[in-house]
């Protein structure tokens, strides 16, 4: 069975990181074709990047690290939920990515984003990373309006077609997914 984990990607009190991975966690959890786990990011409690030698070494000399290098070796793809923060994504998510490097090779992964612009930006920037990783992300994603998915700006209220966009982004990915995982063992 494939292993989806959907990250979310903002430490930041208040944060609306939250409430979107649980939704998103919710509509997967409907699946049949792929375990899911809900993965926050502010668990791991990771500081500025502290490993001395470059992460693809695989080499890591803390706990937080070889805990958050084991979590995400468990995965065969990811739903990274992203906040866009002056048109990029959080500092934090990006932090996290770039903690290991092989845990994320030869995998996919697919985009959840929310901000005044819906997060594109934000999805943008992850592309370029996913690429340098050789992470294969999937077409569809997830774009959050600030102005009509949330009341207040922090109360989740995602329009009625926004549980499509999240189906389409899992078919594409569960699908990679299973793809990459004959990569990693071919």
């Amino acid at each position: 069975m494939i292993k989806i984990g959907i990250l979310i990607g903002s430490t930041r009190p208040g944060r609306n990181g939250e409430a979107v991975g649980h939704w998103v966690f919710e509509i997967a959890q409907k699946r049949s074709d792929a375990e899911f786990e809900l993965v926050d990011i502010k668990d791991f409690n990771l500081p500025l990047l502290d490993e001395e030698i470059p992460p693809s070494a695989g080499e890591y000399e803390h706990a937080h690290t070889k805990a958050w290098a084991a979590k995400i070796a468990s995965f065969d793809g990811f739903v990274f939920v992203t906040p866009e923060y002056n048109h990029g994504t959080s500092g934090a998510l990006k932090n996290a990515i770039d903690f290991v490097y092989q845990e994320w090779n030869n995998k996919a992964a697919g985009f959840v984003s929310y901000g005044s612009a819906g997060g594109a930006r934000a999805v943008e920037q992850l592309r370029l990373v996913m690429a340098e990783l050789q992470v294969a992300d999937v077409r569809a994603q997830v774009m959050l309006s600030m102005f009509t998915d949330f009341k207040d700006w922090s109360i989740l209220t995602p329009a009625s077609y926004q549980e499509g966009s999240v189906t389409a982004m899992l078919d594409q990915l569960i699908a990679w997914s299973k793809a990459m995982k004959a990569v990693r063992e071919h």
